[in-house]
């Protein structure tokens, strides 16, 4: 159950198309201001530490403050339990094209 509250939170959190770019964003950066990251976006800094609270709370940003900034990194394991749900389906896909390779095959050799 609590495999399935993580991969809903993360789908959660990326279903959004502003906060998955700014998840990318976060991902392209070492280390990321909010005010950096409102910077060209079209997005108020409200609206971005909004967005990086959603992020943070599936696991996939975490921050550091430091002074008057509060600096932000790409939790790469954030993503392992979509991985893992989508391997999940690799197995299932991989199994279905291979038999319908195998079917065509004996269809027409």
């Amino acid at each position: 159950m609590a495999q399935a509250a993580a991969i809903n939170a993360v789908m959660r959190s990326l279903a959004d198309p502003t906060r998955r770019a700014l998840f990318e964003r976060v991902v392209r950066s070492t280390e990321i201001t909010v005010v950096e990251l409102t910077r060209g976006s079209g997005v108020t800094q409200g609206a971005i530490s909004q967005h990086l609270k959603s992020l943070k709370q599936a696991g996939l940003v975490a921050e550091r403050p430091a002074g008057r900034n509060v600096y932000y990194r790409a939790q790469p394991e954030g993503l392992a339990p979509l991985v893992d749900w989508m391997s999940h389906y690799g197995v299932f896909w991989r199994d279905r094209f291979a038999r319908l390779r195998k079917l065509l095959k004996e269809i027409d050799p």
